[in-house]
């Protein structure tokens, strides 16, 4: 299949009466832009031909689904506007995630670990979009407040675990699937209130965007099972954020690297 027979079952499937096609046949970059909307999507098709050797029309279909839900989420974006602040949320990303969209507006962001930064989402029902300088002036209300916003907002979000023990330590397991499961570890109520169930050392892992995983650690065979476990998570999560763990003490979080090389170092201090 050539990428103009790609384009030619897409527009089969999506209709042009509110697209305009665009294919760029030195790049195989299609242009995709919607009429109503005046927003649009590049795609590279040679991604979309190499999954059609593989998997046929099933690869047809989840770019048509893709495609589908990116201009939901616009148009409800448009139809939503900024007017409450109660679909906003934080969300975590690793240090080395992208500080700019792609178009180079600046995200918002706040300093949280060496390990990660927390961005602000404005929640569109089925995905989210991350919020940037330009949709600040939209919003036209001040950074501060946004935060502040989802702050609360993420205290009202569910906070449920499951339970699992491993050589005598106790993990706690927060996986809602609703987007913002890392993003609980923010919830500092919650994290007392976990803190008082935890006879050991308490641990914090978000190795990807969504699962939360909360360490009750009594023994050293518990760090070799959680440095396992997040690395784990960390390679098969969607978006990945960090394989590395927190110590939780007096509201804080501590790599536990960093926890390890300074009680070496004060041990050390001792003798």
């Amino acid at each position: 299949m050539t990428a103009q027979d790609l384009v030619k079952k897409l527009k089969e499937r999506l209709g042009e009466a509110h697209f305009e096609w665009k294919l760029d046949l030195k790049t195989n970059k299609l242009r995709l832009e919607h009429r109503e909307l005046g927003k649009g999507m590049d795609l590279l098709l040679g991604d979309v031909l190499t999954k059609y050797d593989i998997r046929k029309e099933k690869a047809i279909d989840e770019v048509v689904y893709t495609i589908e839900q990116t201009f939901e989420a616009m148009k409800k974006e448009k139809e939503q506007g900024f007017e409450e602040l109660t679909n906003i949320y934080p969300v975590i990303r690793s240090g080395s995630f992208p500080k700019k969209s792609k178009e180079g507006h600046a995200f918002i962001t706040t300093e949280h670990t060496a390990e990660t930064r927390i961005y602000y989402a404005l929640d569109l029902g089925n995905t989210y979009r991350l919020i940037d300088e330009e949709m600040v002036q939209k919003l036209q209300v001040p950074v501060e407040q946004i935060k502040e916003s989802a702050r609360f907002q993420i205290r009202k979000l569910p906070t449920n675990v499951k339970q699992d023990e491993v050589a005598g330590n106790i993990f706690y397991f927060l996986n809602e699937n609703d987007g913002y499961d890392a993003s609980r570890i923010l919830n500092d109520a919650f994290l007392k209130e976990m803190r008082g169930k935890i006879e050991g050392d308490m641990t914090v892992s978000v190795p990807h965007q969504d699962v939360l995983i909360i360490g009750d650690i009594r023994n050293n065979t518990g760090y070799d099972v959680l440095a396992q476990m997040t690395m784990h998570f960390f390679t098969v999560g969607a978006v990945p954020i960090t394989s590395l763990s927190f110590i939780y003490e007096d509201g804080h979080l501590e790599p536990i690297f960093i926890l390890a090389k300074n009680r070496v170092k004060k041990e050390q201090e001792r003798k």
